[in-house]
């Protein structure tokens, strides 16, 4: 591991680009409940039952795609040739995946606005968060970065 440090600073854009997301989904859920009956639009129970399972499941798709997808992208960041900074290499990849996971979470606003309760909501809402929990901004991912970076180019 590199002597590198990585200050706060480094990494702060990726923070706050999870705050946002995260943001997102907890104003959603307050929307919900202030404006709730006035976005609701009925729709046949058998139909949101099928909406809601073709949700669940490419919900369960996005999760392990988003971690394949996340190692991927680690693995271009150490490798990729050009003069891109390891920060932004790296805000790409907690951009990428972020936005996978917080996909689940429009799920329950789609399904709330279709007719579902709130507990459709919360449940597709605490994916998204957990999803936003597991692909944080993580110091160790970006050293790693760096050193591969940093090796690379000494070897040229």
């Amino acid at each position: 591991m590199s002597n590198h440090k990585a200050t706060v600073n480094e990494l702060t854009s990726h923070w706050v680009l999870l705050s946002v997301f995260l943001g997102i989904i907890i104003i959603t859920n307050i929307a919900c409940h202030i404006v709730g009956s006035e976005i609701q639009i009925g729709m046949d129970e058998e139909q949101r039952i099928i909406l809601r399972t073709i949700f669940y499941v490419i919900s369960l798709i996005l999760f392990p795609l988003a971690n394949l997808v996340r190692h991927i992208l680690l693995r271009l960041n150490q490798t990729m040739p050009g003069n891109n900074p390891a920060k932004n290499r790296y805000f790409i990849t907690i951009a990428v995946t972020l936005t996978m996971v917080e996909s689940v979470g429009f799920f329950g606003l789609i399904m709330f606005i279709f007719g579902d309760k709130y507990n459709t909501l919360y449940i597709f809402s605490t994916l998204a968060i957990l999803g936003i929990f597991l692909h944080r901004p993580k110091k160790l991912e970006y050293l790693q970065i760096i050193d591969a970076i940093n090796l690379k180019q000494s070897h040229n």
